[in-house]
């Protein structure tokens, strides 16, 4: 063999070999995968995933699930290149930086706990908009969830305690905290009056400019609220470690059916995502192209997607799946109203 030969073969072997290592080297990047689905008109093992007490429930065909997306990687246990090319090449799969999923500098498990507390957040907003569209009275209040340290508030504001004015205008939700705040200048005086131990008792805080990139210079006080809701029945919705907010819709929508006679679905599979507010308004969410794929894999003909997701969803809508286009609770109990009796519009996704 000659010299060259045996030179191309050493250096071939040796690409092949570099080649194979390379593909094993951990890269920066979030393989985003269809999810399971679950049924919120369903079980939870044993258990119905929705259970609500304190008034009359009515059982339902059919089905209206909430769909999710599966992750693999993140920091400390990363995909290699091969996983990520190959995602690349598989339209079901998304393959995105670490970063959009895990920011700098928080960590895994600040993520996953901000994801439980935002799946908290999210049932408690769909029950309200649930309620409130069956006209049952729900009460709300503001409530100090945290103080920041360092921060004008630190020190006279507490955990706890329920924000029942600002500059004498009565609080019910929280942007009007916020309203009222943003009227001011850095370095005034905001009179805060709180409920704590049972007591009304005012409290002033010195407003600072804000250095957060979002609202440089806004002036601010440091605290973090939220809103407490008084209920007339209890909702214990069950979801195993599942976390995010984009099932509230869907949450909101299976409390509605299980409170009244007709069944929203007409025996349909029903499939949906998005976020919603306690007033019933619906967001939009990440991964739409994973839980179309899922919802469409579990039996759903009809998938509910929010307005602003619409886009996306019809570039890459799977075969046999309808989309409806929501914006609000109400709107999607329009829509399934029509698919039920065949009467009214039903709005459509639109492309791009």
């Amino acid at each position: 063999m000659s010299r060259r030969a045996a030179t191309l073969i050493f250096a071939s072997a040796l690409i092949l070999v570099l080649g194979m290592v390379g593909a094993f080297i951990p890269v920066p990047y979030v393989a985003l995968r269809p999810g399971p689905t679950t049924d919120t008109l369903g079980q939870l093992g044993k258990a119905p995933l929705i259970q609500i007490t304190g008034a009359k429930t009515y059982p339902s065909t059919g089905h209206l699930n909430f769909v999710t997306v599966a992750y693999q990687g993140g920091p400390g246990n990363r995909i290699d290149l091969f996983t990520a090319l190959r995602g690349w090449l598989d339209p079901t799969v998304a393959i995105v930086p670490e970063e959009a999923i895990f920011p700098k500098h928080v960590s895994t498990k600040k993520v996953e706990q901000e994801n439980t507390e935002e799946m908290t957040s999210s049932q408690e907003a769909a029950t309200a908009a649930a309620l409130r569209e069956l006209h049952m009275p729900t009460t709300t209040t503001v409530i100090v969830d945290s103080v920041q340290p360092g921060m004008p508030a630190a020190g006279k504001l507490r955990a706890g305690d329920e924000i029942v004015a600002v500059d004498g205008k009565k609080i019910k939700q929280v942007p009007e905290v916020s309203g009222v705040i943003s009227g001011h200048k850095a370095g005034e005086r905001v009179k805060f009056t709180v409920r704590r131990g049972g007591k009304e008792i005012p409290v002033e805080v010195t407003t600072v400019a804000s250095t957060d990139k979002t609202a440089a210079g806004k002036p601010v006080v440091g605290v973090v609220l939220r809103e407490k809701f008084t209920f007339p029945v209890t909702v214990k919705i069950s979801v195993g470690d599942v976390g995010g907010p984009s099932a509230g819709l869907m949450f909101s929508l299976g409390i509605y059916d299980k409170l009244t006679p007709l069944e929203l679905t007409g025996g349909r599979f029903i499939a949906g995502t998005g976020t919603i507010t306690p007033e019933g308004q619906v967001g939009p969410i990440g991964g739409i192209q994973q839980k179309m794929v899922a919802a469409r894999d579990a039996g759903a003909t009809v998938f509910l997607t929010p307005t602003q997701n619409c886009g996306d969803a019809v570039a890459s809508k799977p075969k046999g799946l309808r989309l409806v286009r929501v914006d609000t609770m109400h709107s999607a109990l329009q829509s399934l109203s029509a698919l039920r009796t065949g009467q009214g519009s039903i709005p459509a996704c639109a492309a791009k």
